[in-house]
């Protein structure tokens, strides 16, 4: 946080449009990474999940959906950690957004289930086809730049912005925008379109996961 800030709103003199604060761009910046962070963490993780747990699963008997969601909130506790250590800096510089930040959760809960659906099916489908963990990886990368984590959605052409926000992490970001840097809601029907992909995907990973579950340990 102190090293975005420092280079970004220090050296970079970076600004952000309608704002005078030399911490704007950093605050942007770092609500955007920090959330993104742990979307790519609990996905990454998630995706792996039984693969690389493959000697576990075979010797002992459990529910095996424990552990992506054991992935869930190990990645969980990580990002509550570095998410107390970003409000203590908007605390001291003068930034907290006061009692708009409960408005983070219902906006991380949509997070985290469309992450949780995401990883859950696709953790099934590398069972039976490896190369869905490495693809993944790269998809991620791309995924990223799609995301306005580093640059405003204002800076893109309209037609582009119209595209990009078929991106489910696109609104996801702009709402931890407008709550960190705006200190406003966030602009909740923008948010329809995330929390139903959401419970498409979760539907989807548990009947992929039921139907294929029997098959996992022995694919492994």
């Amino acid at each position: 946080i102190l090293v975005y800030t420092l280079v970004f709103a220090g050296l970079m003199k970076s600004a952000m449009p309608g704002h005078t604060s030399r911490f704007a761009y950093g605050i942007y910046l770092c609500s955007g990474i920090l959330t993104w962070n742990f979307f790519t963490e609990m996905l990454g993780r998630c995706v792996n999940i039984f693969v690389e747990n493959a000697n576990l699963l075979k010797k002992v008997q459990f529910p095996k959906l424990c552990l992506p969601l054991i992935v869930t909130a190990s990645s969980a506790l990580h990002f509550c950690i570095v998410m107390g250590l970003f409000l203590i800096f908007l605390v001291v510089i003068g930034s907290f957004p006061g009692v708009i930040i409960f408005a983070m959760v219902p906006v991380l809960a949509i997070q985290i289930a469309l992450t949780l659906g995401l990883g859950i099916l696709l953790a099934t489908l590398n069972v039976f086809f490896r190369d869905v963990g490495q693809s993944v990886a790269v998809i991620v990368q791309f995924w990223f730049w799609l995301t306005p984590v580093v640059y405003t959605p204002a800076i893109l052409p309209p037609f582009a912005a119209r595209i990009l926000a078929w991106n489910p992490m696109w609104p996801l970001i702009n709402a931890y925008h407008d709550i960190f840097l705006e200190q406003r809601l966030p602009a909740w029907d923008t948010l329809w379109y995330p929390m139903l992909l959401a419970l498409v995907l979760v539907a989807l990973a548990m009947r992929a996961f039921s139907r294929l579950q029997a098959e996992i340990v022995d694919e492994l």
